[in-house]
């Protein structure tokens, strides 16, 4: 079973850390971060995240499950923009169906993030992200359905 995410002081240290440089436009691959308005206060949400590419495509995915950023997005009907730098670019993030969900997922986990060292995404991944799932790169198809339904997918469309 995995273990339920809950972001503590270091991960929030972390998002700070990570907000302050991809808004200077620093390069930090393909992080960016998304803007959403909070449901319930309305006033703009950042948090910074991956933005994963797959066959000509970009999407988020919720690997630590369905996480405040992902009710956000849900509550705002997918509207939301993304950031690097000076570059605003404003998006709609349309949930895809668990088959199609399913398939990115395990695309994304087995590559990780898009351009960055392989030595760094074993690391991450090993100690940071697969504790919070139930699947890993040997897992079935049928197992990663599973998963999906709990870590969905969205895929980023420019608005």
């Amino acid at each position: 079973m995995a273990k339920s995410y809950r972001a503590g002081w270091a991960v929030k240290a972390s998002n700070a850390w990570m907000r302050v440089v991809i808004r200077a436009g620093l390069p930090m691959w393909t992080f960016r971060v998304l803007t959403v308005a909070g449901r319930r206060s309305g006033r703009a949400i950042e948090t910074p995240l991956t933005v994963f590419e797959h066959d000509g495509r970009r999407y988020l995915v919720a690997a630590y499950g369905t996480v405040n950023w992902v009710r956000n997005l849900r509550s705002a009907r997918g509207a939301a923009t993304l950031r690097h730098g000076k570059h605003v670019e404003a998006v709609t993030a349309v949930e895809l169906p668990a088959d199609e969900s399913a398939r990115v997922f395990r695309a994304a986990l087995l590559a990780g993030p898009p351009r960055v060292p392989k030595p760094f995404v074993a690391l991450y991944r090993r100690y940071f992200v697969l504790p919070y799932l139930d699947v890993d790169g040997d897992s079935s198809p049928q197992e990663f359905l599973d998963n999906a339904r709990t870590h969905p997918v969205f895929e980023i469309v420019s608005a």
